[in-house]
């Protein structure tokens, strides 16, 4: 009778993160919200051909970017309108 030593699987390789996907949640959050729009959305599309994990970091960094894309368009049109609404301010 023989024995048999037992074989040890093939350990599988370690799914890889896209790094696009990174970048952009990182640049969403340091508040450069146009590139980290662009770079989720390349992201995305890697992601797609690939295979690569993170799309969950590129949507993240799409809707940070976003968000505070629409909050500083918000902020800014907020702050026109009191100055403009404001007549004690001169400009001369």
């Amino acid at each position: 009778m023989t024995e048999s030593t037992p074989g040890y699987a093939a350990v599988p390789a370690a799914q890889k993160t896209n790094v696009l996907a990174i970048v952009s949640l990182v640049i969403s959050i340091l508040g450069f919200n146009v590139i980290a729009i662009i770079l989720g959305a390349i992201a995305l599309n890697q992601i797609k051909k690939t295979g690569e994990n993170g799309r969950g970091l590129a949507l993240a960094g799409i809707i940070i970017g976003a968000i505070s894309l629409v909050l500083g368009i918000i902020l800014i049109i907020v702050a026109v309108g009191i100055a403009a609404s404001n007549p004690s301010i001169t400009t001369y």
